[in-house]
């Protein structure tokens, strides 16, 4: 059981981040188990048939970085985040800045009896994550990024409302808060208590973890890694029916956007899904936040629209 403490303090400075080398690492989780990550079964197929063109090297490192058995991953190749939306460049360079005694205890304590695998030099691991990442994420990424953008503007709105204690409650079944003491189930073998103590606490939604995890460390950051909501959107997309009446009113152009913002989304993204440019998507949104029925907020360098209450009254009664 992992188990930190919180101080009023550090309720008030829960951060949210994402980081696409924490997606790219733990995307190998869907790689070897497929059957256990069936939501990502489309991407599998593609991932699989671009790593056809990799060296075998590399795929032998990238192989390498999964405990046999478990399929633990070594703490080191997912550095804590220090911002919200973390260039990718930058958390390469912060692999390759790894110590080789950091990266060979890491790898130590997830292969336990089992022998090191071939490469663990975090130089050499870096570079080849890289170039995974360029075959297996970055062609997706900005689709998944957006995922993950209206998952942490939907819980900060949560936070905004009624408080951190009404998001960490509800991250995950094995998840609890209470009397200031978050509790996470993280199998029998491991047993960590620490009091934050104004270190504050980040909130990493992902889009592989199959559970809520909490890489832990005494010098890291406490952070929290949970399941990202809104998963089963990323890869198909079958197109929203908004009511007919609805349609008749509006149009059914702006009708359908309406029916898709069940979550926030990004104006590229709301074109992707409808097969249209983003200059006419634009058009139509800016028609319907006039009328009241979308919000909008800027996260990073996205702005993402919502339905408004009005909208998801009428989606309904309409």
């Amino acid at each position: 059981m992992i188990t930190y403490r919180l101080s009023v303090d550090d309720l008030a400075h829960v951060r949210f981040a994402c980081s696409p080398l924490l997606e790219t690492v733990t995307s190998l989780w869907a790689l070897r188990r497929p059957e256990r990550h069936a939501v990502h079964l489309p991407w599998v197929r593609r991932t699989r048939a671009a790593l056809a063109t990799a060296a075998a090297a590399d795929i032998a490192v990238l192989d390498g970085l999964l405990s046999p058995g478990r399929d633990w991953l070594p703490d080191f190749l997912t550095p804590r985040p220090d911002t919200p939306l973390p260039d990718v460049a930058d958390e390469f360079d912060r692999l390759r800045r790894t110590p080789q005694d950091r990266a060979l205890a890491d790898f130590r304590a997830v292969y336990g009896p089992h022998p090191l695998p071939g490469t663990i030099d975090p130089v050499a691991i870096a570079g080849v994550l890289e170039r995974y990442w360029t075959l297996a994420i970055s062609p997706h990424w900005r689709r998944m990024r957006a995922v993950l953008e209206a998952d942490m503007l939907h819980r900060a709105q949560r936070i905004a409302q009624g408080g951190a204690t009404s998001v960490l409650r509800d991250l995950d079944h094995r998840v609890t808060f209470a009397d200031g003491e978050l509790r996470l189930y993280a199998g029998h073998s491991l047993s960590y208590d620490v009091a934050v103590a104004g270190r504050g606490l980040w909130l990493v939604p992902a889009l592989f973890v199959p559970q809520t995890i909490a890489p832990v460390g005494p010098d890291e950051p406490p952070t929290v890694v949970y399941r990202c909501r809104g998963i089963g959107t990323l890869w198909e997309l079958p197109a929203a029916r908004p009511p007919e009446a609805l349609a008749e009113l509006i149009g059914a152009t702006r009708a359908r956007l309406l029916a898709t913002l069940d979550e926030p989304m990004s104006t590229t993204e709301l074109a992707r899904r409808h097969g249209v440019t983003p200059s006419a998507v634009s058009q139509h949104l800016a028609v319907l936040r006039r009328a009241g029925l979308l919000s909008r907020a800027r996260v990073g360098h996205l702005v993402l629209y919502a339905r408004t209450e009005l909208a998801d009254q009428l989606m309904i009664q309409v």
